[in-house]
């Protein structure tokens, strides 16, 4: 699952995330891969809100028969090892390679895919730097909660005059990503463009699977069975 874009403004996706935790669909799961934007914003761990607490209490209990899994999207890119020690739940890196039926599965946000769209690279590689999420964390938490807010709106704002083509992954940069880990099947969400990409690499079949984002209406996971690797998109 990806893009859940979690916030206090949303409770309706609040409560179809409390029951997909709680659901037999998930207790019967392995593990859980949250490929990041699991909130809207995040301003640290030290974020002391209902919201935030309740959200960790919900995956801390949820880890009690899951193994739970965290990449970091763009709205979240703040959470770190206390939250997810509080939650139960492991970091990944930006690029994660998992075993599905004995085949490589390559897990990312999506994002770092999306290469046509230039403003947007620069803005990722600023936001991912140390140097600005220590400056980030030094604030107090009153400025965070403005910051946050002042980005998503130039995030709008920006994205209302660009083309549609370029806010899409390239597929230049779909193949190198895949050739640099070997895979040929990869997962990921951040475009809210769901769907199935069959192409050929390197003379073999090749698939991209793109999670969908939660709305409060349609709301979707990837089921994946480990022992055959079939995919199977599931309706909340």
């Amino acid at each position: 699952m990806s893009d859940l874009h979690l916030s206090p403004a949303t409770p309706a996706i609040m409560q179809q995330f409390q029951r997909f935790l709680d659901s037999d669909v998930l207790k019967q799961a392995d593990a859980l891969y949250i490929l990041g934007d699991l909130f809207d914003a995040w301003i640290g761990d030290d974020d002391p809100s209902p919201f935030a607490a309740q959200v960790r209490e919900m995956l801390h209990e949820a880890s009690s028969h899951t193994n739970l899994y965290f990449q970091h999207g763009n709205r979240d890119f703040l959470l770190g090892e206390d939250f997810a020690r509080a939650a139960n739940m492991t970091l990944l890196p930006e690029e994660q390679v998992i075993q599905v039926a004995d085949e490589p599965v390559l897990l990312l946000h999506g994002d770092q895919l999306c290469t046509d769209d230039k403003d947007y690279q620069q803005a990722r590689k600023l936001f991912r730097s140390p140097a600005f999420q220590a400056q980030a964390m030094a604030m107090s938490i009153p400025e965070r909660i403005q910051k946050a807010a002042e980005i998503r709106q130039m995030s709008g704002e920006a994205k209302a005059v660009k083309s549609s083509d370029i806010m899409d992954v390239n597929q230049m940069a779909v193949e190198a990503m895949m050739k640099k880990h070997a895979v040929q099947r990869l997962i990921h969400g951040h475009t809210h463009r769901p769907g199935t990409h069959d192409f050929t690499l390197d003379g073999h079949a090749a698939k991209r699977t793109v999670l969908a984002d939660w709305n409060g209406q349609a709301s979707t996971v990837l089921r994946i069975n480990t022992s055959t690797g079939e995919e199977q998109s599931l309706s909340l």
